[in-house]
């Protein structure tokens, strides 16, 4: 057992690092999240507006962030428009920016479905009783929509912490980042460690998004039972 594969994972700091990589791929995915669920509410709803233009122009944002691959925006971001606008952020932050927008265009879609969704009649009882756009949307139609919400956005939130996996081709010291710079420096006295290491990165990845996926399967199934019943 001396030069077994899993030893690896404590020898030295080796598992403080890994543990300390999956801490910053969290930050980094629960600061795009924040953002952009709030940037996404607010461009959603504004999908919903009669303004053809800027649902076109909102709609092109949609389709640049869904057409686009992560790995190519990262890149984008981080090594070419800086060079070319003269700016200069940390990979983190620009991470946690670049994610930020994807989460807000997809958030923004999906917000636009829930609050199209709602039924008609009760926009028209709203609209009866003397409400505003502003009063329809807070009190009528957004607390309905968020039921609807609920699980497709914790599915973005899984797959938003999936993708933070590319996080190592911009150099964050993401978790698999730090992984591999363990199974690099130890390649020698553990040639089997490569699979500890990917195994450990593959649960706590498990561990993370395996609740958030139940939640949203548990959510949707309700919410059908009790359209159904």
């Amino acid at each position: 057992m001396g030069h077994s594969g899993i030893n690896v994972l404590f020898e030295g700091e080796n598992f403080i690092r890994l543990l300390g990589g999956l801490w910053i791929t969290i930050k980094i995915a629960a600061g795009a999240l924040v953002g952009g669920l709030i940037l996404g509410t607010i461009l959603g709803v504004l999908r919903t507006f009669k303004n053809r233009l800027l649902r076109f122009v909102l709609r092109l944002y949609l389709e640049f962030f869904r057409i686009v691959p992560t790995v190519v925006l990262l890149f984008l971001f981080y090594y070419i428009l800086p060079r070319q606008l003269n700016f200069n952020l940390p990979a983190n932050e620009l991470a946690t920016l670049v994610f930020g927008l994807w989460v807000a265009a997809e958030m923004s879609d999906i917000v636009r479905g829930a609050l199209i969704s709602v039924p008609r009649h009760q926009q028209e009882s709203g609209k009866a009783i003397g409400l505003n756009r502003y009063q329809l949307y807070r009190y009528v139609l957004i607390p309905q929509a968020v039921s609807l919400e609920i699980p497709a956005t914790i599915n973005l939130a899984t797959r938003v912490i999936k993708t933070t996996s590319l996080l190592m081709l911009i150099s964050v010291m993401d978790v698999i980042n730090v992984g591999q710079q363990v199974i690099e420096a130890n390649n020698h006295s553990y040639p089997t460690g490569v699979f500890w290491v990917y195994g450990l990165i593959f649960v706590l990845y498990f561990l993370i998004d395996y609740p958030l996926s139940w939640w949203a399967k548990r959510l949707e199934k309700r919410r059908m039972e009790r359209e159904n019943g």
